[in-house]
Order: C-alpha cells, then structure tokens, then sequence
C-alpha cells in the first residue's frame, strides 16, 4: 500500500481527472489525500479520499463574474503562486507520502515537488498540445518564467507526465518528453442508450464563469428553438430566468452529462476538454463554440473538426449560423460515423487504471522502503 498526496485546484474540467485517478488508486487499497481548494472538500471525500485545504494558496472563486483582463491577472496569479509550494513541503514533511500527483498547472506546487525526495508525478488533464505549446509560451509561461517556475523544466524534471487525453486527437503528442505517458481519457464507463427521435441536441457551455458564455448561450436557444429537436440546456453560473428558451428546450442550472448523453445525438458546447471528450466517448458529434480565446476551446474544437467527428464556429457566431451547423450535425451520417469511430477509441481505454499504473510504479520503491524501516 502507498500514500499518495494529489494536489489540485478548483478549476472546473480539471478536477474529475484528478478525482478519477484517486478514485482508481483508493479501489487498489491506497492512502490519497488531496491538496487542494476548501470548496473542493465534498466533491474529494465523496471518492474516499482524506482533503486537506491549502492553507497558503489565494482563494480562488472559478464562478464568479469578472472582467476579461481581471480573469486572465486571477489566473495567472494562482498558476504562478508559491503559497502551494509551502504546502506540499509541509505535507511531505508530515504525511510522508510516496508520491506526490500535482496538477501540471500548479506550478509552485509542482517545484516544491520535484525539489522534495519524493517522487512526483505531473497530471495534464487537456490536450499536451494546448499545454506546452500556448499556455507555457504566453502570459502564465512568461510571468511564471520570472518567477523562477518555467513549466517546461518543471515538467520534465517529473518522474512522470501523465496526459490524460486521446493521443490521436493531441497535436502535441508527437514531441512529447520522455517521461510523458499518455493514459488515455478520465472517463466513466458511457452507459448503453437509445437516441431519442426527436433528436436530443444537450447544450452545456461550462460551470464557471466566462464573460461571453450568457451571450453565447442565448443565441444557441435561438438557433435552436424552432428546430424539430429536444434541447437540454445546463445553463452554469447564468440564471435560467434570465435566459429566452422555446417550448422545445428545458433549462437547468446544473445537469450530470452521463444522464442525458447516453440518448442524445448531438452536443453544443464550449470545447473544454472534459465535457468534449466525455461527448465523444458516447459517440456525440460536437458543435463547438469557444468562449475564451486564450484557453484550449478552440484548439479542442478544432480537433474534433479534424476528426470529422464536428464543428468549429467563432464566438460570436450568430443564431443563423449555429442553427445550420446543428442541422448539419445531425443530417450527416458521415460525421455520426466518424464520432462512433472516436468512441470506439476512447472507451477502449481506462485512463485512470493506466494512471494509477505508472503512479503505482514510481511510488513502488518508497512505498517498499518504508514497510521495510
């Protein structure tokens, strides 16, 4: 049996790989205790895991409204904060853990990792591509640089990468490191459904905050209204009451995807990485609609187009257009076919059990040490 310290944020899709992966490591008979923001306890222990809130890290509220240049100083500050570092020092001070499962992106947390003599393992829970080569080389890259914690050495001075995504789908995973291990997807298993007739189009554009999602969100229900489809639309952190929706379409604030996605055949999202794939694995076709320039949407997005198994619109796409690409969508027998393949893919794979493997095989050692003393 190992201990194993997995330190996380709240950031939205990052968080049920994370959880997945402890998830897989506690059924094995392993300690995990999770590091992470005090709003994430509930989601934590409802796997079994021990939670420890941070205790030097900034409070961070991923739903609450801002500015763009506010939301991009917030979250350049949390990738880039010490504060983490001190508390994984403290953690592998007191606990002992044989591993330490940091997200990629917490960078202060990741150093202190790698500085320690416990072996550390980076989980990236989007594409590498998207990673490595945007997000390290602009903005957080940068101010993270002058702060002594450039994600690219970070990384590799890890005894594992691990990218918990489809590898066909990854542009970045032709020049990925040596230590990089691709997993496969996070995923539950996609229950076995019918889709319905009419078909169900779901539309979910995130759980946190992003100043165009209500805009972007409206103009989906009006493309959408008068089409012969049933919508279900999980609207996040924008009021169902402020929102115009046809007589097709039930709104909710927050939906489980694996309930509707098993009988739908399309879905509209945001390209964030956790929902698409999850869409994928239940062999939906995506219609994409980035809500944040700077992040993996369109990337994703563009991914899934390359896949045939979707499409890519801009954000401010119109009703107009959003409607044609939805009937497109869903007339083209090519594009289901082409999103069945993908699912093939991805359920072929159990990507918390490949994670919990590679992590298994860098704590082995320390774990064996210390039965021994």
């Amino acid at each position: 049996m190992a201990r194993i310290l997995a330190v996380t944020w709240d950031g939205g899709g990052n968080v049920p790989p994370m959880l997945g992966i402890a998830a897989e490591l506690l059924g094995r008979g392993h300690e995990v205790r999770v590091l992470g923001h005090a709003a994430q306890r509930e989601a934590v222990e409802r796997t079994g895991a021990e939670f420890v809130p941070h205790r030097h890290g900034r409070a961070w509220a991923p739903a609450t409204p801002a500015s763009d240049a506010r939301r991009a100083r917030d979250l350049i500050s949390l990738f880039t904060e010490r504060g983490p570092g001190r508390d994984v020092a403290a953690e592998i001070e007191g606990a002992g853990p044989d591993a330490v499962l940091v997200d990629a992106l917490r960078l202060g947390a990741l150093r202190a990792a790698v500085r320690s003599p416990v072996p550390t393992v980076a989980l990236v829970h989007t594409f590498r591509g998207y990673v490595a080569h945007d997000w390290a080389r602009g903005p957080v890259g940068l101010v993270a640089t002058l702060r002594g914690l450039r994600p690219g050495p970070l990384w590799n001075a890890c005894d594992r990468l691990l990218v918990a995504t489809d590898p066909v789908l990854d542009p970045g995973a032709a020049d990925a490191p040596a230590n990089a291990r691709y997993t496969g997807a996070v995923l539950a298993a996609p229950r076995s459904a019918a889709r319905t007739d009419p078909p169900t189009v779901l539309v979910s554009l995130s759980t946190i905050f992003y100043p165009t999602q209500a805009a972007v969100l409206q103009r989906v229900l009006d493309a959408v209204a008068d089409l012969d489809v049933r919508v279900v639309a999980a609207t996040g952190f924008v009021d169902p009451a402020d929102l115009r929706a046809g007589a097709n379409t039930t709104l909710q604030r927050h939906l489980p995807h694996d309930e509707v996605m098993p009988t739908a055949s399309l879905l509209v999202g945001h390209g964030g990485h956790a929902t698409t794939l999850r869409a994928l694995a239940h062999g939906l076709p995506v219609l994409t609609i980035p809500l944040d320039a700077h992040l993996d949407h369109r990337l994703i997005g563009e991914a899934v187009r390359a896949a045939g198994a979707g499409d890519v619109l801009d954000t401010a796409a119109t009703p107009s257009a959003i409607r044609d690409a939805v009937r497109t969508l869903l007339a083209d027998a090519g594009t289901a076919a082409d999103a069945e393949a993908v699912a093939a893919r991805l359920r072929g794979v159990d990507g918390a059990a490949r994670a919990a493997d590679e992590i298994e095989a860098v704590a082995g050692r320390r774990a064996a040490d210390r039965t021994r003393s």
